[in-house]
């Protein structure tokens, strides 16, 4: 008996709390009120919990009202409070709505109070872009996320369950735009993708939503799987839409990065049997080739970028590059294995492959001369000591030295 009676004491003591809230509120003191009702809202003994909230929802909505209607008149208004009491309104109400959908004690749903807040609530987008707009110009990125996804996903709210003439503001997707935008900056990606997703649904700016949810995606991997997921994605996109070169490039810098030449050079293979015209990925395929030292095949790779583009130094100088590798692999081959020494005939074999790649350097050094795009001097100094070619090998010297 004692703790039943305690149980309804602490009761009446949080729904005693409601009626003074109430009673502090209609003398507009807001804050008063606020932190009165502030127990009754947590309590596991508040019988109304959607009365409760209800009222919390009346406290920041009447002092949003009593500030706007100051700043009308010109009056001194703190925008802050304004704005936040916007927010906070409407959250009370999802609040209230949440426990007013609550079978009571004999399991019936008996809905009271969202007709009201559909009413109050109908028109208040235009409150919480506002909010938003305020916070994010006072760097306070995550709040002014938190107002303008509450704008934009206000309709879709139980509140407004069944409206059919809620009101679709002509800026709602600018609105959805910068939620995507502003939560992919504080890389929230699931936000970021979410609202990008229902941007993508507008045509005219299927783009920009593309580009957002394409990198939050990418930065929203966690696992291997994420990866490797998010790739056959891109490669979807890619072939559906070969002429977006974001696509490619994003792909490019995934396998260059990884470091896995067997991968590198799979996707190269790909990208050649898509577009037998594209450098870049014939490039790339010579590399893979040769960080495993197939020269002869990197060479042809590297070859087909100059077919391509005669101007292509890289092309070049890489082909050079191999040959010179091939060079000194096929010197150590056919030395004598006790002496380590070279016949004639078979230095002979090694100079025309040095030769060969000496002319590939020359022209990378021709149109390269600065070196800016790659250092042909030390190559081209192991060709020419090579063959003996003492002068220029000395004035490939002096060049490496001076970097």
């Amino acid at each position: 008996m004692a703790l039943m009676a305690a149980a309804a004491t602490t009761a009446f003591s949080q729904e005693a709390l409601v009626k003074e809230a109430k009673k502090l509120l209609g003398k507009g003191e807001f804050a008063q009120a606020r932190t009165t009702l502030a127990p009754a809202l947590t309590s596991a003994e508040t019988e109304d919990k959607a009365e409760a909230w209800n009222l919390k929802s009346d406290i920041d909505y009447q002092e949003f009202v009593k500030i706007s209607e100051a700043a009308s008149k010109g009056e001194a208004a703190d925008s802050m409070q304004l704005f936040r009491c916007a927010i906070d309104a409407w959250k009370a109400a999802l609040e209230c709505d949440k426990y007013d959908q609550q079978p009571d004690a004999k399991g019936k749903v008996k809905i009271k109070y969202r007709q009201e807040l559909q009413n109050r609530f109908k028109t208040h987008g235009v409150a919480l872009v506002q909010a938003g707009q305020y916070l994010y110009n006072k760097k306070q990125n995550a709040a002014a996320l938190e107002a303008w996804k509450s704008y934009v996903d206000m309709g879709k709210t139980s509140v407004f369950e069944g409206v059919k003439d809620f009101p679709v503001d002509p800026f709602y997707n600018d609105i959805v735009y910068y939620t995507a935008f502003l939560a992919y900056q504080e890389k929230n990606y699931s936000d970021a993708i979410k609202y990008a997703t229902i941007l993508s649904q507008v045509p005219e700016q299927a783009e920009q939503a593309g580009e957002i949810l394409l990198f939050a995606k990418k930065d929203n991997c966690k696992t291997h799987e994420d990866t490797l997921a998010f790739i056959n994605e891109l490669k979807e996109l890619h072939k559906a839409h070969p002429e977006v070169q974001r696509y490619y490039n994003m792909l490019q810098e995934h396998y260059t990065r990884s470091g896995d030449m067997a991968a590198l050079l799979a996707w190269a293979n790909e990208e050649v049997a898509l577009n037998a015209q594209n450098k870049t990925a014939w490039f790339l395929k010579g590399y893979a080739l040769m960080q495993q030292e197939k020269w002869d095949d990197a060479v042809e790779a590297f070859k087909k970028c100059n077919e391509i583009d005669p101007e292509y130094t890289e092309g070049y100088f890489n082909t050079g590059v191999c040959l010179n590798s091939k060079a000194r692999e096929l010197q150590d081959k056919l030395a004598d294995k006790n002496t380590g020494t070279i016949s004639k005939v078979n230095f002979e074999k090694v100079k025309a492959v040095l030769a060969e790649s000496k002319g590939f350097l020359e022209k990378a050094r021709e149109l390269d001369p600065n070196r800016e795009k790659c250092n042909w001097a030390y190559p081209l100094w192991q060709v020419y000591y090579a063959l003996g070619d003492t002068a220029n090998a000395d004035a490939m010297e002096k060049l490496n030295n001076q970097r």
